[in-house]
């Protein structure tokens, strides 16, 4: 395998001006803007093989900030469909990658001509996206640069005398375009993913959408789910910090796919805690949703099996009006549910104790279920609340599994 690290050459053909002013423009322009990842590479790729270009293969190669993802590839070739591989953290990595031309443009931010023979099994051309395909020469080209580690663009040709000077001009010339288009789209997930992490899509679309002044805040009714980990205080004090995070990421593992699957909106973690909220299209089928949340959650925790300790939780669950919007001082803003029905949810938590009840609802979260569905558990006095509050739970007949006390 011969590398070529110096920089392409500055010449330049008439011809080649053209193709490059025209890609340029449109890789610059609202049309692409618009396009996803998908839509950006196939567009480039159609339009360097109109132009004469001998591209077998096209790969661009994303950092990304992800919770689980540390980088996305996406992969072009004629008359194939798009490929798109999110690596996620923890994946190996090859180390015929950590040595190759790619990882070296990413790296050091420079272009790369590669030139290979037909014989190469077993190093890096034996990458997914390259496997197989005979390419004989790559461009490779760094993206991304100003935000965070590069990434890398590898324009690949089967063709035995590999590119051009002139195609090798085209690729160069319009690689700062494809860059800055890489970089925004890169831009905009990124942004996307750490809102959708910390505060829920929900939240995160209303954030976008400009409503970030303190005081903004619209009202709505939504089924509400607290669920709290039982006797977190002692199995805090049992456990070293870094086994206590442990414990909590399993628990939180049982739970929050639970109500995101379900269609619920996570608004806060508080400590063990976890608030979310679900605003469906009737009452009725808000209600179904938390509690079919519920019930998938407290049986998540039901089959998990920790040598070291048992996970119990309680969940309440309550239908009503809650104000949704910012609260706060300056430029130091949360998004968060507040109102007497968000107290009430909170209060019937906390009964799930003295109960011995897992699964509290209150009555009229109750009410909007089938009736032959749920029991009253009694009338309990709840802090902060005049009245006494009738309880209700599923019936065993409906609950998602049975458990012995």
């Amino acid at each position: 395998m011969e590398i070529h690290s110096n920089h392409i050459s500055e010449g330049r053909s008439g011809s080649g001006a053209d193709v490059n002013l025209r890609i340029t423009e449109w890789l610059s322009g609202d049309e692409c803007r618009d396009l996803d990842d998908n839509g950006l590479i196939a567009g480039l790729g159609q339009r360097l093989l109109d132009q004469g270009l001998p591209l077998d293969r096209l790969t661009l190669h994303l950092p990304t900030l992800h919770p689980m993802i540390f980088a996305r590839t996406v992969a072009w070739a004629p008359n194939e469909p798009v490929e798109i591989l999110d690596r996620r953290h923890g994946a190996e990595l090859s180390a015929a990658f950590a040595g190759s031309p790619l990882r070296q443009v990413m790296a050091t931010g420079q272009p790369m001509l590669v030139r290979s023979s037909e014989a190469l099994s077993g190093t890096w051309l034996e990458l997914d996206v390259f496997r197989g395909r005979a390419l004989r020469e790559f461009m490779i080209v760094p993206l991304c640069r100003s935000a965070g580690p590069a990434g890398a663009a590898a324009f690949a040709t089967t063709r035995l005398d590999g590119f051009s000077a002139a195609h090798r001009i085209v690729i160069e010339r319009i690689a700062p375009a494809l860059r800055t288009s890489c970089e925004l789209r890169n831009l905009r997930r990124i942004e996307a993913t750490l809102l959708d992490t910390y505060i829920g899509a929900a939240t995160a679309q209303h954030i976008l959408a400009g409503q970030i002044r303190r005081g903004e805040v619209e009202t709505l009714e939504a089924a509400l789910l607290l669920c709290d980990l039982r006797d977190f205080t002692s199995l805090s004090n049992r456990f070293p910090g870094d086994q206590v995070l442990k414990l909590l990421n399993d628990y939180f593992d049982c739970v929050v796919p639970a109500i995101t699957g379900a269609g619920g909106e996570i608004l806060k973690f508080m400590g063990d805690a976890v608030l979310a909220f679900f605003h469906g299209p009737t009452p009725s089928a808000s209600c179904a949703a938390a509690l079919s949340a519920a019930q998938q959650a407290l049986d998540r925790l039901h089959r998990l099996t920790r040598a070291d300790a048992e996970l119990r939780a309680g969940v309440a669950l309550h239908y009503g009006a809650v104000s949704y919007g910012n609260i706060g001082s300056g430029v130091r803003l949360d998004f968060t549910l507040i109102g007497p029905d968000v107290n009430l949810v909170s209060r019937i938590e906390t009964a799930c104790a003295r109960t011995g009840e897992e699964l509290l609802v209150s009555s009229r979260f109750a009410g909007l279920l089938d009736p032959s569905g749920t029991r009253s558990v009694g009338q309990y006095e709840l802090k902060g609340f005049d009245a006494p509050v009738e309880l209700f739970t599923l019936r065993p007949s409906r609950r998602t599994r049975q458990h012995p006390e």
